[in-house]
């Protein structure tokens, strides 16, 4: 199989930041064209600055670069679209749509889109929820991510195009700093312990949810996108790794920093905390391409504490 040419939007983002690292040490950083609107010299690839709301711009990078796979990272999250709500709508669409069609026009072979389990809504409040489970969304940004997976599917249809997507729990990383997601809080918990600070958790103590250790995510999405065409079988794939509410994440990280508070302020970001799953089913994905996560709630906690304190005693910033 040839090398991939690869380009990714929004690589600078949390889920982007790691993706690009992954793809760059799997495939060589000649393999790899790294975008977004702002960017940093962070990555041994080619570094371009792209508004993937442009179309012609989004066109000329993957027609010059001679680009054979896209993972389209860039859009605008949950709790922060809330906050704009029309703006995010155009925002996460259009860019999507420009990939599809510069997709379409230029013969690339896979794209990737990263789906959510904001696709639920409150009757998907529940554990083991489905892969054909109804997708009732209360928040903008989980309208565009089930509006991206019918638009995959139709061009997956219409054009005979390989689009693919996963429906990612919340993301936990060291890499970088959160992004303003629902699930956020995840992060941000680790790097108050670290620092010695206080953590103010805006959801309730005992909202469990869906979480996924970025390394798990990483290796799902590249193993999904290497997976033969014939066994991808559906657009939009639970995946699943550990589910956990902030008073448990809390007590896992005191084992290590007994002294460690944390106090509770729930805000607007618990209404939809609450129309999202307790767990997911992701029988679809273990069996159909091999998804198994490696992390489990002590692993992943051990994992961030070390990787962070690595980082503050060599006075690093998280984007280091």
């Amino acid at each position: 199989m040839s090398t991939p040419k690869i380009l990714i939007t929004g690589a600078f983002g949390q889920l982007g930041t790691a993706l690009t690292e992954a793809l760059i040490y799997k495939y060589g950083s000649e393999a790899v064209v790294a975008t977004d609107l702002n960017i940093r010299d962070e990555f041994n690839c080619e570094t371009l600055t792209l508004d993937a709301t442009n179309l012609e711009a989004m066109d000329k990078v993957v027609r010059n670069h001679h680009i054979t796979q896209i993972y389209h990272l860039a859009a605008v999250l949950s709790a922060k679209g809330e906050q704009q709500p029309l703006k995010t709508w155009d925002l996460n669409n259009t860019t999507f749509f420009n990939v599809l069609e510069a997709a379409r026009l230029n013969d690339v072979q896979k794209v990737f889109f990263p789906s959510s389990i904001a696709v639920f809504g409150p009757d998907a409040r529940q554990e083991h929820v489905a892969q054909d489970f109804g997708l009732n969304p209360t928040t903008v940004y989980g309208i565009s991510k089930v509006a991206g997976e019918h638009w995959a599917r139709y061009y997956n249809a219409k054009y005979d195009m390989d689009v693919r997507c996963l429906r990612y729990p919340g993301l936990i990383s060291y890499q970088s700093l959160p992004g303003g997601g629902t699930t956020d809080y995840a992060v941000d918990i680790f790097h108050k312990a670290i620092n010695n600070e206080e953590f103010v958790c805006y959801l309730k103590p005992d909202t469990q949810l869906p979480m996924l250790y970025m390394d798990d995510a990483i290796d799902a999405t590249i193993r999904m996108m290497e997976a033969s065409k014939r066994d991808i079988k559906t657009v939009g794939y639970n995946i699943q790794g550990v589910s956990f509410s902030p008073e448990i994440i809390a007590a896992e990280i005191k084992k290590t920093f007994p002294a460690f508070e944390v106090t509770y302020q729930p805000d607007s970001r618990q209404q939809i905390a609450e129309s999202w799953p307790i767990s997911l089913d992701d029988t679809c994905a273990r069996e159909e391409w091999g998804w198994e996560p490696s992390y489990d709630l002590k692993r992943m906690t051990e994992e961030m504490i070390y990787r962070l304190e690595l980082k503050k005693n060599r006075n690093l910033s998280v984007f280091a």
